[in-house]
């Protein structure tokens, strides 16, 4: 398949390039990365991770054969690639296989590089749906299909623009289906295009930036790292800032706010103070958009480490499903996106 072919049937890429070494995807604007790029190299560098980034097609291919190269994307090393046929999974693409999840898989090293494999998609026509990783860099080198298939794009009607730290990222799933992002924008049937970078607090810069589509719902989830990070002045201008930017770009776009959800240390002290104020701070200062709601995170995940990968802070694939299914829980609750 060649770039005008992959091309239709991504979504979540805001550009998409034909490099020597393959295909690069980018979930974020060159004005975006050159704001990491003078903020923090670590940043710029998890810019480049696929988080969100999927294609969507239906064929009567029998097989699908993917050759990619990865890199750098996070502070994790694993990936995988998910294959959905129909609707159900049928396979993944990945470099930890035989990992034990029964522990803090979160600091193991896993290797960069080439990896390949051919997917059996069954007889006739079908939707295909292939799950790109959160965690790393993707240059796809080769994509092909039977030959004569048909191969034709499948394109949600809304779009979903998600701005967050390292969980909206997708840390630490390790499938990437299994991100909240990737379960809210199938719930919304929307194409997700992910802002989160891992580590990340409010970046009122990144808000003044504008996509070149008007999205139909947004969501916003930061705060962890800035009561880790930040003082109580810095989080409380950050924010009103960041707000204020958004709402000048989108003031008629449903938006969303999830407050924090649970960490092991979150009642250590900070020089922010104590982390319950970062709820308390985010619905002060968003209340006077008539567009922008708040909704409470810290419960979505129990307090259970078996659901934590680094059994503190992020959430493993058994986590995400807590996660995102006490989100939906609450949007009907409060007729949110619904």
């Amino acid at each position: 398949m060649n770039l005008q072919q992959i091309s239709q049937i991504t979504l979540g890429a805001v550009e998409i390039k034909q490099q020597a070494d393959g295909i690069h995807f980018y979930r974020f604007t060159e004005q975006q990365q050159e704001l990491y790029k003078r903020l923090k190299e670590e940043f710029y560098n998890k810019s480049f991770s696929s988080a969100g980034v999927r294609m969507h097609f239906r064929t009567n291919s029998d097989s699908l054969f993917l050759k990619v190269q990865t890199g750098y994307g996070s502070s994790r090393s694993y990936f995988a690639i998910d294959v959905f046929v129909n609707g159900e999974k049928l396979d993944d693409l990945n470099n930890y296989s035989g990992l034990d999840t029964n522990r803090n898989y979160t600091k193991d090293s896993f290797a960069y590089g080439e990896f390949s494999k051919e997917f059996s998609l069954g007889k006739g026509e079908k939707t295909v749906c292939i799950y790109f990783p959160w965690s790393v860099e993707i240059v796809l080198q080769q994509m092909s299909l039977d030959d004569g298939a048909i191969i034709a794009p499948v394109k949600p009607k809304k779009k979903l623009l998600c701005f967050g730290d390292s969980i909206t990222q997708g840390y630490d799933a390790l499938s990437p289906s299994n991100r909240y992002a990737s379960k809210l924008a199938d719930f919304l049937e929307a194409e997700e295009y992910n802002k989160a970078i891992g580590g990340e607090v409010f970046f009122p810069a990144l808000a003044a930036t504008k996509e070149d589509f008007v999205p139909d719902y947004i969501t916003v989830a930061y705060g962890t790292n800035d009561w880790n990070r930040c003082t109580k002045e810095e989080f409380i201008c950050n924010c009103r800032d960041f707000f204020s930017n958004l709402h000048k770009n989108y003031p008629n776009v449903r938006t969303l706010v999830i407050t924090p959800i649970w960490r092991k240390e979150m009642c250590e002290d900070r020089s922010f103070g104590s982390f319950s104020d970062v709820e308390k701070i985010l619905q002060t200062h968003t209340a006077s958009f008539g567009n922008i709601s708040v909704i409470r995170g810290f419960e979505f995940v129990p307090t259970d480490e078996k659901l934590f990968a680094d059994q503190r802070l992020h959430p493993n694939d058994a986590g995400f499903e807590f996660y995102f299914n006490n989100l939906v829980k609450d949007l009907k609750a409060n007729k949110l996106f619904v």
